[in-house]
């Protein structure tokens, strides 16, 4: 006879996962959920296996706030190998098209990087989770098969170099939601007449969480092994991933009536298309949306607490 599973509980918050090497975002939040014994968990944008660093991962009703950090800025440090393009467009592929890497200077490094600071237009590569006909594009490739992929806009707001080393140009990227690193170091290499594939990739923000406080899967085993109470002092509130929207507070009486999906009134209300609405001071409530006649309508609310 099986043992019974044991029953999932109500978690709700964030964790700050930093990412192994080696797993991938899924398999990352399944240990997670699994630590957790969470009953509902979701990451927030994928990190590929080769890549470490920050992966936001949200518990029970943070789920419903999880698309705000998919389309926030991303942070990242890599580690761009010259001299050569990978099939996969990282250290994992088969090294192929091997050329020369030219005798280069700061100055004509930084020239090339200049050319893909700001909006610029980027091919996904085909190793991505983009769907074409129905199918991941990373399936195709897997098969041998490669399809034409619509470019796409995206913004580099930050591209520095940070050091090199040999071959190897460490980079610093700030960027816009869906710009693949592995096609901009790409370019890059080519850009420079040689080629490049990503050797190293680490994330290390995800607006609004800049240079944060992160956990590896070491260190949540080891609170697991605390408690429960040990554990879920690691989580950080549902209302920080929101930080970037104006905060609105309502009476008791109009926090008891939006929870019953009923439209309220709050006084001026600040500008912008989205609230974080509380009850009183600091009981947060969820996301609330302005009306045409200045009033508050519930947007998405948060069920516990």
């Amino acid at each position: 006879m099986s043992r019974k599973r044991k029953d999932r509980r109500s978690v709700h918050g964030i964790v700050l996962l930093d990412k192994p090497l080696g797993l991938s975002s899924n398999q990352a939040l399944q240990k997670v959920k699994h630590l957790f014994n969470a009953t509902k968990a979701g990451h927030t944008g994928s990190l590929d296996p080769l890549a470490t660093g920050l992966l936001p991962l949200c518990l029970g009703e943070a789920t419903k706030v999880s698309s705000y950090l998919l389309d926030s800025d991303k942070y990242y440090e890599t580690v761009a190998q010259l001299g050569a393009r990978s099939t996969t467009g990282d250290a994992e592929g088969e090294k192929i098209d091997q050329r020369p890497v030219p005798d280069l200077s700061d100055a004509e490094i930084e020239a090339v990087l200049q050319g893909f600071r700001g909006e610029i237009d980027q091919i996904p590569p085909m190793y991505s989770a983009i769907k074409k006909d129905g199918r991941r594009l990373y399936e195709l490739a897997r098969q041998g098969e490669e399809v034409i992929r619509e470019p796409r806009r995206v913004t580099i707001f930050q591209l520095e170099l940070t050091g090199r080393d040999k071959d190897r140009l460490h980079l610093r990227v700030g960027c816009s939601k869906g710009t693949y690193i592995r096609s901009l170091v790409e370019d890059i290499g080519e850009a420079l007449g040689c080629g490049a594939y990503v050797d190293y990739l680490r994330r290390t923000g995800v607006s609004p969480y800049l240079e944060p406080e992160m956990w590896t899967l070491e260190a949540l085993e080891q609170r697991a092994e605390q408690g429960i109470d040990a554990l879920d002092a690691s989580l950080i509130p549902i209302e920080t991933a929101l930080t970037h929207l104006p905060a609105v507070h309502l009476t008791d009486e109009a926090a008891q009536r939006l929870s019953l999906g009923q439209v309220v009134e709050a006084g001026p209300l600040p500008e912008g298309e989205l609230f974080r609405l509380y009850q009183g001071e600091d009981r947060f409530l969820g996301l609330g949306k302005p009306t045409e006649d200045g009033r508050i309508a519930p947007k998405r609310l948060i069920l516990h607490g």
